[in-house]
């Protein structure tokens, strides 16, 4: 019986030591480690032209007059952001989060919108010119007073900014 109890002890003081060096060696987890976060910060006239800004926040970012030309936005987040003024030509944003934004007077010439979500989105006065739109979620109004002033055809795409808008 002593000898039955001595192993019995001596298996849970393995267990313990066990336990405790998993305990011990854990490291925390951190989820998408490569994200950077640029909400509710002020980015006035900032250059982040030719930039890889796949997948970065800009929730609520003061950004206008940005300099986002020739970068990679592709699925990044600008909810509610100011991009008045901001230069956007030959942007990727496929599958981007653009909503609530205003874009007015923005350049977005040659700018890639494919599959993106623009709703509530406002683009007074912006250049479109060249701008692929296919398959985005636009608001139809915005739709309308673009295909007013839609032209041009996207140099990486091939496609024209009419079609791409569903222009009549």
């Amino acid at each position: 019986m002593k000898k039955l109890l001595s192993r019995f002890l001596g298996l849970i003081i393995i267990i313990y030591l066990a336990w405790l060096l998993v305990l011990l060696s854990a490291t925390p987890a951190y989820a998408q480690v490569n994200t950077i976060n640029y909400n509710s910060t002020s980015l006035e006239n900032r250059d982040f032209s030719n930039l890889d800004l796949h997948g970065v926040t800009f929730v609520a970012a003061e950004m206008r007059g940005i300099d986002f030309h020739g970068s990679n936005l592709t699925n990044a987040i600008l909810t509610k952001g100011v991009l008045l003024k901001a230069n956007l030509e030959g942007a990727n944003l496929t599958g981007a989060l653009v909503d609530r934004v205003t874009l007015d007077g923005a350049n977005l010439k040659n700018a890639i919108f494919q599959e993106a979500t623009l709703t509530r989105s406002r683009f007074f006065d912006a250049d479109i010119t060249g701008a692929d739109f296919t398959d985005a979620l636009i608001d139809r109004y915005q739709v309308k007073l673009m295909c007013d002033r839609a032209d041009g055809i996207n140099p990486v795409t091939g496609v024209a900014t009419r079609d791409s808008l569903g222009c009549p």
